[in-house]
């Protein structure tokens, strides 16, 4: 019997070894789960985020396209399109920039009238704005907020603020060079300061006659600042003719806000007897309202700061797309 219960003992202790291996062996399974969602994050962070604006022939807003329909070039290779949607929902930040040079004076009481419409009208539960004067220097008058009525606020504080001297009033530059309206600067601070670290779509509405004097930076870095935080700029060209004196010959080119509106997606409204403020306000609306969001993964992945040059197309050659030129390849900044 002795021998017998031996016997059984190692039988018991040879089977228990034998089983002991088949714990560990279920760990390993696990391992690849765990690491799964990794690719999907790096792949995420690298998306070039495009709007685009669709017009015909006509300048009217093309609103029915498929992704289909588009092709999209970068540095002149075809980018697959990742996402695709008609841009209605997703959140929308505003920063609306005044001009408050003495260029300006006479107009001051009609922006104010028409922004606080623009305001009533297009934004939703989800949107955000914030309003900056420039003029000498510039002003935060209001930080964001979803309110009309904070924003009415805002614009009730609008007043001339402008250093101009020299031989007389207005933008016209003179042998002193003062600083008398800082637009591209103000553009730099909404761009950089105020919009990169939010998400959604981004714009700057400019109001301005689009003359910059006194301004520490150049158009350049204030274009670069709003394609480096994917913001289009869209500018709205109003001018009082008469504010300008018997140096302006009549003429105030609108050349620097093409330039920042073309680089960055957007477009200039010229407001004059055939085209209102308030109609200009009402065309923006229905633009920002009609866009298409576009996201692709660059099939150049490398993040060293360089200048990707963007061509988007459609199929019908009779409509044309209004995006920003290009975009720069920075890596995302960690939070």
């Amino acid at each position: 019997m002795a021998l017998t219960n031996v016997a059984l003992e190692r039988l018991i202790l040879s089977l228990v070894l034998l089983a002991a291996p088949l714990c560990p062996q279920d760990k390993p399974a696990e391992k690849p789960a765990e690491e799964a969602p990794q690719p999907a994050i790096s792949v995420e962070v690298s998306l070039v985020n495009i709007l685009a604006s669709v017009h015909d022939k006509h300048g009217g807003l093309i609103g029915n396209l498929t992704k289909d329909d588009f092709t999209i070039l970068e540095d002149g290779k075809p980018q697959a399109i990742k996402y695709f949607t008609k841009e209605t929902d997703l959140p929308l930040t505003i920063g609306l920039l005044i001009d408050v040079s003495a260029s300006q004076k006479n107009l001051l009481d009609i922006e104010k009238h028409a922004a606080h419409q623009f305001f009533a009208q297009v934004l939703r539960k989800k949107d955000e704005a914030f309003l900056i004067s420039f003029g000498e220097d510039s002003e935060l008058l209001q930080d964001y907020t979803n309110s009309p009525k904070l924003l009415q606020a805002g614009l009730s504080q609008l007043q001339v603020n402008s250093g101009v001297g020299g031989f007389g009033p207005g933008p016209v530059p003179t042998i002193s060079q003062p600083r008398g309206t800082v637009l591209y600067d103000a553009v730099y601070l909404a761009a950089n300061e105020k919009l990169r670290a939010e998400v959604g779509r981004k714009v700057i509405v400019l109001i301005t006659d689009g003359i910059d004097e006194g301004s520490k930076l150049k158009i350049e870095e204030a274009i670069e600042a709003a394609q480096k935080s994917d913001v289009v700029i869209y500018s709205i060209d109003y001018a009082d003719p008469g504010a300008y004196g018997p140096f302006s010959f009549g003429h105030v080119s609108d050349f620097a806000l093409q330039r920042m509106s073309g680089e960055t997606g957007g477009r200039v409204f010229k407001v004059d007897r055939r085209l209102t403020l308030d109609e200009a306000f009402k065309q923006l609306q229905d633009e920002m309202r009609s866009q298409y969001s576009i996201a692709y993964t660059s099939s150049n992945p490398t993040q060293d700061g360089s200048f990707r040059k963007l061509i988007v197309k459609v199929a019908d050659k009779n409509l044309k797309v209004q995006v920003r030129k290009g975009y720069y390849a920075i890596k995302p900044e960690k939070s």
